[in-house]
């Protein structure tokens, strides 16, 4: 997919935020457009997930402004095209006594609200959200009792059943192993290019972002780069980083 096909539905415009004294991030402004695949990296305190949080609306920044869907993130009340999966240290307390089931129908409240009385069709859309990601037949299995891998397919789950535009993952592969790094890479790969969902996704794991995604961003405070992955790699930040210098 090119972007020019595609409208754009997140605009980032001068983007800043700080945290006390020291500006986190600073004047970041990028467009992704429908059916984009953005990898964002960068070093580890560098501003990636606060870019996230206030795209999401869970922070509000210093100054700048999103734009989600041509509408202004403070009036922006479709929170249901917003599927989020956040890193997984925060994400969820696997030790609660809940099913891959249970944890994927709480998703259906992004979409119905919290009283919402879960249904036939709440039941169904949790039925379709985990055969997209291969958990079915792991329905009954408690959360905790399921592999670092397993765990994010549901984690991903839960954000698809509400039908989200865009699906946000912060770190989705920390802590889990090679071969479920694998396939979960090809899991996201199906959902963009079989589903054309759009996907904004932070790692660490540069190689895989370069890899997987149709654009890159490089976050160091300020957006130092947001261009093509292949570019990227082809310059000299690509030597810098293996040698451990920011830019």
């Amino acid at each position: 997919m090119t972007t020019n096909e595609h409208r754009p539905i997140i605009k980032v415009t001068d983007l800043s935020f700080s945290y006390g004294a020291g500006e986190v991030l600073s004047g970041a402004s990028l467009v992704v457009h429908e059916g984009d695949y953005l990898g964002i990296v960068g070093p580890n305190g560098g501003g990636k997930t606060t870019l996230l949080k206030l795209i999401l609306g869970l922070l509000k920044p210093a100054r700048g402004s999103v734009l989600l869907f041509d509408k202004e993130q403070k009036l922006f009340s479709e929170r249901s095209f917003l599927g989020y999966v956040p890193q997984k240290t925060s994400s969820f307390d696997v030790n609660f006594p809940a099913t891959v089931l249970e944890v994927v129908l709480m998703g259906r409240y992004a979409k119905k609200g919290l009283f919402h009385m879960l249904n036939k069709e709440d039941c169904e859309a949790a039925e379709l959200s985990l055969r997209r990601v291969g958990m079915w037949e792991h329905r009954e299995q408690l959360i905790g009792n399921l592999s670092g891998g397993q765990e994010q397919r549901v984690f991903i789950a839960r954000a698809l059943v509400a039908a989200p535009k865009i699906l946000f993952l912060d770190e989705p592969t920390a802590g889990i192993d090679h071969k479920s790094q694998d396939e979960f890479y090809a899991l996201l790969r199906t959902l963009h290019r079989e589903e054309g969902l759009t996907i904004v996704l932070i790692s660490h794991d540069l190689s895989a972002v370069a890899r997987e995604a149709s654009a890159l961003a490089y976050i160091d405070t300020t957006l130092t780069y947001y261009s093509s992955p292949s570019t990227f790699i082809d310059n000299d930040m690509r030597r810098a980083l293996a040698h451990g210098h920011d830019h």
